[in-house]
């Protein structure tokens, strides 16, 4: 360890100035005491690759997942609910009602884990898909429950792994918070990969080349308010399976905007250029257009104009308003 208490290999790590590695991030991750604000974690992944700037754009929803058996004391009886269960069930002769009795008798306790996913943004280049972006979840194990509810007995293992009307114990905390690796994506490289398995172009990479083209891509950096959800497994037929949306997680808040019902001209340009001061960057009530969250009747305001006396939009804004009433699309 050093003396900050980083782990040793972050020091080799930066003398060899490798790419984001997940095994380095996995033991980022596991020596990081979790505190408030996750600002130790970010710290110490950009000491690991201060050649990339890198920012926490969000935290997900608090989710909660399955998680294993203790005894009254807290003492662990297994790790994974579904597993044991399962694993019982064959040593007791396949004799559901053994298994019943044998949970009783010994009082067990189901566990769940409770946390939520980090988001975490390095910029890795000059185009809007140039940016990696590593999850990793911060989470706690907590006992809650009584494995099942002697009252209401389950009728079968799936009951007994997660029932109906779980009766509740006062949770206590069974494992600390923690910090656990799950993934790191190059963006630019998954975007490639995606475009592969398509025959059209995919909307959140049409979204990214008119921010690439547009006064936001000129002023902005697109990873800095937006990241990605995205999907990928493979299918029953063994297929590749791949999707992306985009999320918009800006650094400050930015209102909605609905109706300009009654604005032209410069009134309407007013409008708009006090939204985007409000975003911190030109053209931005565009691609808040095509999330939804301004409505796409401003858009079509605004090509009316340019139709006119008012052309108001930078020829290279205007250029991809055009495009996208040609072709509309959201994302």
């Amino acid at each position: 360890m050093m003396p900050d208490g980083t782990p040793r290999v972050v020091e080799e790590h930066n003398r060899r100035s490798a790419r984001f590695d997940g095994l380095l991030l996995d033991k980022l991750c596991k020596h990081t005491v979790p505190e408030a604000g996750d600002e130790a974690l970010v710290e110490r992944i950009q000491k690991a690759y201060p050649e990339y700037p890198l920012h926490l754009t969000r935290l997900s929803h608090e989710w909660y997942r399955l998680g294993g058996i203790v005894k009254a004391d807290g003492s662990r009886v297994a790790y994974d609910l579904n597993e044991w269960a399962e694993r019982s069930f064959l040593e007791c002769g396949q004799n559901f009602n053994t298994v019943l009795r044998y949970c009783e008798e010994e009082g067990f306790l189901a566990t769940r884990h409770k946390g939520v996913t980090l988001y975490l943004i390095a910029r890795s280049g000059q185009h809007a898909e140039d940016f990696v972006q590593i999850e990793a979840d911060r989470s706690e194990e907590l006992a809650d429950r009584y494995l099942f509810n002697v009252e209401q007995p389950p009728g079968d293992l799936e009951e007994l792994i997660d029932p109906l009307t779980p009766l509740a114990v006062e949770p206590f905390i069974v494992s600390a918070s923690h910090y656990a690796y799950r993934r790191k994506t190059e963006v630019a490289r998954f975007m490639q990969e995606l475009s592969r398995h398509r025959v059209n172009r995919h909307p959140v990479q049409r979204f990214m080349d008119d921010w690439d083209a547009s006064s936001a891509g000129s002023e902005k950096a697109f990873c800095e308010d937006w990241s990605l959800r995205l999907y990928q497994h493979v299918g029953r037929h063994g297929e590749q399976i791949m999707n992306v949306e985009t999320v918009h997680s800006p650094i400050r808040d930015v209102p909605r905007l609905e109706n300009t019902q009654g604005k032209k001209g410069r009134a309407l340009a007013r409008l708009l250029g006090h939204f985007d001061s409000l975003a911190g960057y030109r053209f931005a009530w565009y691609f808040l257009m095509l999330r939804g969250l301004v409505s796409a009747h401003v858009g079509e305001a605004v090509y009316q104009e340019l139709k006119g006396d008012y052309a108001y939009l930078p020829a290279r804004d205007a250029a991809v308003l055009s495009q996208w009433i040609a072709v509309p699309y959201s994302v």
